[in-house]
């Protein structure tokens, strides 16, 4: 083993009494119990133990793993799942050699391109052109497709990229003084979320933070099997958004807030960080968090719509938001929410589960967009990036003209009918 395993406790808080078997995604769809997550902790304990190795059937039942975390909610012994299958995937890319494609997406476009906006602009650009060629629709057409297709494939329409300011000031007198997490694909692929996010709280008296020199979460590396990686830029953002005096920290994206949330707890043992991390986690907030829990809100316009809402999984699972986004839905006069089925179940994005499980993370999506199609709706709404990239292309691949947005792309809109 290269990285210390988790306490026995940990594994052991697991008393495989089945009640998550029927919220695994994985488990619901194979029906096989080393899929499920009893089944998993029970490989990782014996890999711990060193009773087995990491041999190519334990490392499939590991990857087809979302992390979706909707085991720990499902869980009533509190069984830290996360940190075990974290360590699990540190262990896997630290013990083994992946397959050169898988490789490459891990190492090269996980590490050293999507956690930089900047590097990630550049390699846009060529999609953006052949898109107007119409190169990649011919590509498709292939017998095969490879992972970089495939994520081509899945992009949203690409506007360019947006600027966020870094200061931003309030609309009227200040009442608050937040920090905003930019984050990392968001800033080239989601830009209008990010000013949409900007001028909801500056709307709200907010007066917004957004340092330049911010750095990734860190939620791409430790998802991906390297811990050191994300500690170092956990560490850059403590002492970047440090230097202010901030009421929150805001986030727009279901991942980023889980991982920064846990920042206090993963750099618990480093003495020059513990205490200013739990601080920074302390002060973390996701935007629909935020502004539900504001005494005054500005008062929407109306805007005549029927919407559903999909749960992100590191949000309804991961930080237990699941009644916030819905307030602020419905607090938009006119605007109709239809439940969907299995809302919070996962679409199958799961950071690069969809480049690297395509199959298993097609029937999910497939079960998402029928389930989405089944409320009748306008538009469908969700809080993370990854699962507005997955449900998007599976609504445009199968031609259904359902808007996808971001709750708080929904409340900017409300607010702009007013046009004041």
């Amino acid at each position: 083993m290269t990285s210390p395993a988790p306490e026995l406790n940990r594994f052991l808080d697991c008393v495989h009494c089945g009640l998550c078997l029927s919220a695994c995604p994985t488990y619901s769809i194979l029906g096989t119990e080393a899929d499920s997550p009893r089944g998993r902790i029970h490989l990782l304990r014996a890999v711990a133990d060193g009773r087995i190795g990491l041999s190519d059937t334990v490392v499939n039942h590991l990857d087809l793993c979302l992390g979706c975390l909707a085991c720990e909610t499902a869980c009533p012994s509190g069984v830290d799942y996360s940190q075990l299958i974290e360590w699990g995937r540190a262990e896997i890319e630290t013990s083994r050699e992946r397959p050169p494609g898988e490789a490459f997406l891990r190492r090269v476009m996980v590490e050293q391109i999507f956690p930089h906006p900047e590097r990630l602009r550049w390699l846009l650009l060529p999609v953006r052109i052949g898109r107007r060629l119409g190169v990649f629709s011919l590509l498709g057409r292939l017998p095969f497709t490879c992972s970089m297709l495939r994520m081509v494939n899945m992009l949203p329409p690409l506007k360019g990229h947006v600027a966020i300011p870094e200061i931003t000031p309030p609309r009227g007198k200040r009442r608050y003084r937040v920090g905003f997490l930019t984050g990392c694909v968001a800033q080239e692929m989601f830009g209008a979320i990010n000013m949409a996010t900007v001028r909801v709280l500056a709307e709200n008296g907010c007066e917004v933070i957004a340092p330049a020199d911010q750095v990734c979460c860190g939620a791409l590396h430790i998802h991906n099997g390297n811990p050191d990686a994300a500690k170092a830029q956990m560490r850059k953002n403590v002492d970047v958004f440090g230097r202010y005096d901030l009421d929150a920290i805001i986030t727009n994206a279901a991942g980023c807030g889980s991982t920064m949330k846990e920042y206090g707890h993963i750099l618990a043992n480093d003495p020059s960080y513990a205490d200013r991390a739990m601080d920074f986690q302390k002060r973390t907030r996701d935007i629909c968090e935020f502004l539900a829990s504001l005494p005054e809100r500005r008062q929407p316009s109306e805007i005549r719509m029927r919407v559903t809402y999909h749960e992100a999984c590191h949000l309804a699972h991961g930080q237990k938001i699941r009644k916030q986004p819905r307030e602020l839905i419905q607090s938009i006069p006119g605007v109709e929410l239809v439940e969907m089925r299995e809302s919070d179940w996962c679409c199958g994005s799961a950071g690069i589960y969809n480049l690297t499980q395509p199959e298993m993370s097609q029937k999910l999506l497939q079960r998402k967009v029928d389930n989405i199609v089944s409320t009748g709706a306008e538009a469908v709404v969700t809080g993370n990036p990854g699962c507005l990239l997955q449900i998007g292309h599976g609504l445009r691949d199968q031609g259904y003209p359902i808007e996808i947005l971001h709750p708080v792309e929904l409340l900017d809109r409300a607010y702009r009918e007013t046009g004041t």
